[in-house]
């Protein structure tokens, strides 16, 4: 493997020498962006800064031990190891602090995501894997803290998995499971539960996992005897540590001042995760934070004198510095000149950097002015736009905001007139924003063909001699069969998803013929779940990350929202996580298992498809449909459906639910009623019910929540019946919320309504327990028929009066 170079090999003197001076130009580099930065902040060129000065010098050992092939998950203080492996520039430092969104530029997130959050480039331009064996990778980072940890576990399981499995195409993805997931993280970050929860399951797992540890002692601005018990992590975390009984970590510490040890901790730990597979942490002690926790604030405000002497005393570029010239590598002078012109080069970068950020933007202001001269001279308000344009040309250093504000601004002022200049100015600024928001707001889903919304649907066929009914389990069960015998990269994990096929019993069976690595329980721990689903599908896997329970969800909710959701994002494409959360809800008894928070997920999951099949027929194709494209996507099962009979179809595995798609179940004229999932089974009761007072009602199964309707088939509609209504489980105010927003507001479906649209849903608690809880908690067939009867009631008294 392609390793950056280590101070272990066999090597001159001279180029000793030349490669201890190389590292420490680097950690000077890194520190004098620090240091610049925070004074960008404090200037208002940048909005906020964290930055990773006090912790360059195990960056630079981290990184030589560091191989192609590798990944990190980390921490937003990594900047000097991105720069060490030559990933992460002064350019990309400073593009990213002024928010560039040239991804050239500003390759970490094109100024979506602020400074201090890294991410190598695993997709290319037309959003195809790249060979990830060839290059360094890091995936990309998130600012919740120990929130990197759960996807560090998936990308080290990873190389387990391609170790084990041969029959998968690991191309481009795996040379034989040699490679390590390298995790970084904050020691006051370790009181999250996340960070125990990976921990721990990495220990059960066995995986080539190293967590490295940056511990400077403080928390923002809260001690460790707050933050940790024994004020020593790695002292708490001693029962993890393997012996010859019993497996489990690998546990070292180190100084974090101290070079040459450093060097040799981290090459001991590549060994032991790389070749053996077990995990590792390294708790690297006695490091400080020169400038405190962020630009937000000053450290000398809660660290004593006696502290900051010592972080003073015990810089690790300092203690590098004084290393360097006892060991007789430099002397003190040329250190000097070192340290001289690596302040002259970052400066200069800076200053570069800060004019390319503003060129395009002062193109645009030039181009306004130039649109708004001729208006100042000809519109009524030529007093009122003259001011506006003698404040636009004052100001020296422009944003895009003000550029394009300015001119929308302007814009009022020419109400009324009909002139070319005002013409000119409306289309300038039409062009810029279709220009500019896409800068801001592209690829929140896949924007290749390989998205799944692209997928046409497959219909089931049914035999005509084939009247046999058989439980809707047995239809996921054999579609489940049919993916793991056709796709050897799909796995599956979760709670008793492995041994008894799970709770319902969709993967019977399948462990015996797949075996535990692709059909494998886990631990009960569904945030670390998901982030085995994140990081396995990071490297190329198409996993199944198995919720058993969508009440469950929220337990990794904060996963699913700030990590898989942004991903595509936050990266501008440039990595791609298509994982798959398998869940199960609706329409059972007691406030446990029965609640539907379908509001809440779809508010904070945007960026992931939510699926909601109202049976297993439609779950199947749903997941063939998911596996032909590149999104990540929540499937959510019925619960109660599994020992409910339904059709076999014969061309199971050619199944493809569409996306985005409704489905019109039963075709009405009086009233459109909106449903899914299990709601759905009793609005299609109630409307055969309706018939017999004459009512017909057409019936619509939304499929698919997020992306709702894209063809806009609700809105036509309703154009037939003029009036609606969206009946489901959640909460008031949930996602038939939702759904009224985009029929009404989206797809303008107000204008076809002779009746006000309404909303049927649960009550505001959960449902209560047993069937009576049920029916008074959740809408019963009754409470449809007397919700449609009443609008209809409203409609027309005299052919449906009063009920009661």
């Amino acid at each position: 493997m392609d390793i950056i170079p280590d101070l272990k090999s066999n090597i001159t003197f001279e180029d000793f020498k030349a490669e201890v001076l190389k590292d420490y130009a680097t950690a000077l580099r890194s520190r004098e962006c620090s240091l610049l930065g925070r004074r960008e902040v404090l200037t208002g060129k940048a909005k906020f800064g964290i930055f990773g000065d006090g912790k360059e010098v195990p960056q630079l050992a981290m990184a030589k031990a560091f191989a192609k092939g590798d990944w990190r998950s980390g921490y937003y203080r990594d900047q000097t190891f991105m720069m060490a492996i030559g990933e992460f520039t002064v350019e990309h430092f400073f593009a990213g602090l002024y928010a560039n969104t040239d991804l050239e530029l500003e390759p970490m997130s094109a100024g979506r995501q602020m400074g201090g959050h890294f991410v190598t480039h695993s997709l290319d331009e037309h959003g195809e894997w790249k060979d990830l064996t060839t290059q360094y990778n890091s995936s990309a980072d998130i600012s919740p803290t120990a929130g990197q940890m759960p996807r560090l576990l998936g990308l080290a399981q990873a190389s387990k998995i391609y170790k084990n499995l041969k029959a998968i195409d690991a191309a481009k993805f795996s040379n034989n499971g040699n490679e390590v997931a390298w995790g970084t993280i904050g020691n006051a970050s370790t009181s999250e539960g996340l960070f125990f929860e990976t921990v721990n399951a990495a220990g059960v797992l066995q995986i080539p996992m190293i967590i490295s540890i940056w511990d400077d002692e403080y928390g923002i601005s809260v001690p460790a005897k707050y933050q940790t018990t024994k004020e020593n992590i790695s002292e708490i975390l001693n029962g993890f540590q393997r012996d010859k009984e019993q497996k489990g970590y690998e546990i070292l510490r180190v100084k974090g001042w101290d070079y040459p040890n450093l060097i040799e901790t981290y090459q001991e730990a590549a060994a032991i995760a790389r070749h053996e597979h077990v995990p590792v942490i390294i708790h690297v002690q006695e490091l400080t934070q020169p400038q405190g926790h962020s630009t937000s604030g000053s450290h000398e405000r809660y660290k004593s004198k006696e502290r900051l002497d010592w972080e003073a005393e015990h810089d690790c570029n300092i203690k590098m510095r004084e290393w360097i010239i006892e060991s007789g590598i430099a002397s003190n002078e040329s250190l000097l000149e070192l340290e001289r012109n690596i302040k002259k080069e970052v400066r200069a970068i800076k200053k570069s950097t800060w004019e390319e950020f503003l060129e395009p933007i002062r193109k645009d202001r030039k181009a306004l002015i130039a649109l708004l001269q001729p208006l100042v001279d000809t519109s009524p308000n030529g007093v009122f736009l003259g001011k506006l344009l003698k404040d636009l040309s004052a100001i020296n250093e422009p944003t895009r905001k003000d550029v394009v504000s300015y001119a929308r601004r302007a814009l009022r002022f020419t109400i009324g007139e009909s002139s070319d200049e005002k013409r000119k100015l409306s289309e300038w600024i039409t062009q810029v924003l279709e220009d500019t928001e896409p800068k801001f707001s592209s690829h929140l889903y896949s924007e290749t063909e390989r998205s799944a919304i692209h997928v046409k649907e497959v219909k089931p066929i049914y035999q005509d001699d084939e009247l046999n009914q058989v439980d809707g389990r047995i239809i996921i069960r054999d579609n489940f069969d049919a993916i793991f015998n056709t796709h050897p990269e799909v796995l599956i994990f979760g709670e008793d998803t492995g041994n008894i096929g799970d709770v319902n019993q969709g993967l019977e069976g399948l462990q015996e013929k797949y075996g535990e690595l692709r059909i494998a329980d886990t631990g009960i721990r569904e945030a670390t779940i998901v982030g085995q689903g994140i990081g396995l599908a990071l490297r190329g896997l198409r996993p199944i990350a198995e919720i058993q329970y969508l009440d469950y969800l929220l337990y990794a909710l904060q996963i699913i929202s700030d990590d898989l959701a942004t991903l595509h994002y936050r990266t501008k494409g440039m990595q791609k996580a298509p994982l798959i959360v398998r869940t199960r809800g609706h329409r059972l008894e007691g406030i446990w298992h029965s609640g539907s928070p379908m509001g809440g997920i779809v508010n904070l999951v945007r960026g992931i498809f939510v699926l909601v099949p109202r049976n297993m027929t439609k779950a199947a194709g749903f997941y063939n449909t998911l596996l032909e494209g590149d999104d990540p996507a929540i499937v959510i099962e019925c619960l109660n459906g599994y020992r409910l009979k339904e059709r076999m179809p014969s061309n199971l595995s050619e199944l493809r639910t569409p996306i985005g798609v409704v489905e019109t179940v039963k075709e009405g004229k009086d009233i459109t009623l909106v449903s899914y999932g299990s709601t759905l089974r009793i609005v299609m009761d109630t409307a055969k019910a309706l018939l017999s007072v004459g009512i017909d009602a057409e019936v619509i199964d939304v499929q698919s929540l997020i992306p709702l309707d894209l063809n806009h088939d609700i809105v036509k509609s309703i154009a037939k019946t003029n009036r609606l209504m969206v009946i489901d489980e959640d909460v008031p105010g949930g996602a038939s919320a939702y759904i009224l927003n985009e029929v009404l507001n989206t797809q303008k479906g107000y204008q076809y309504l002779d009746s006000a649209p309404k909303t049927l849903t649960a009550k505001d608690h959960r449902p209560a327990y047993g069937n009576d809880g049920d029916y008074f908690s959740k809408p019963s067939a009754e409470d449809v028929f007397e919700a449609v009867y009443d609008v209809m009631h409203e409609f027309n008294p005299s052919d449906f009066p009063k009920l009661r």
